[in-house]
């Protein structure tokens, strides 16, 4: 899988923990910055990672902040994103299972890499179920093809 990472200086340290993680497991990793712990905006990072995903060069994303508010409100932004907040394993597999989120955004401080590690993997390793789940992600893509940000790469395209 194809998976793009990035993080504030906030969540430096835990995102190059995450990315050996996602490489040791076989996956391809993009790493949109930050480079170090120097102080940085998440929009700037955000973005770039979100249009990646949109546009199909990534499968997923990874986004990590302080508190992975900012990046998660930053990825929404762009068409064709489903991000989730999740500061839990049980909130990474719903998000999968009920939302299909392709990214996953984690709080840097508000928890430690340890938990930050299982809930990755756990949103990487939990299938979306589908169902009467799909009905409702379809109503979210077909709201963000009639009202999305028109110059997305992903607007008009789902």
């Amino acid at each position: 899988m194809k998976i793009a990472v990035c993080s504030d200086h906030r969540g430096f340290r835990a995102k190059e923990c995450v990315k050996g993680v996602l490489l040791r497991a076989g996956h391809t990793v993009q790493d949109f910055g930050c480079n170090d712990k120097t102080s940085c905006d998440y929009p700037d990072l955000a973005i770039p990672a979100s249009l990646s995903i949109a546009d199909g060069k990534n499968d997923v994303g990874v986004m990590i902040c302080g508190t992975g508010i900012g990046m998660c409100i930053t990825a929404n932004k762009v068409g064709g994103i489903r991000a989730a907040l999740c500061h839990d394993e049980l909130a990474a597999e719903m998000a999968r299972k009920h939302n299909d989120a392709n990214v996953l955004c984690v709080p840097a401080d508000l928890v430690g890499e340890e938990l930050i590690k299982r809930v990755v993997e756990v949103w990487l390793n939990t299938p979306f179920e589908g169902g009467r789940h799909e009905r409702r992600i379809v109503k979210i893509q077909e709201f963000e093809q009639r009202n999305g940000p028109p110059d997305s790469p992903a607007a008009g395209a789902l």
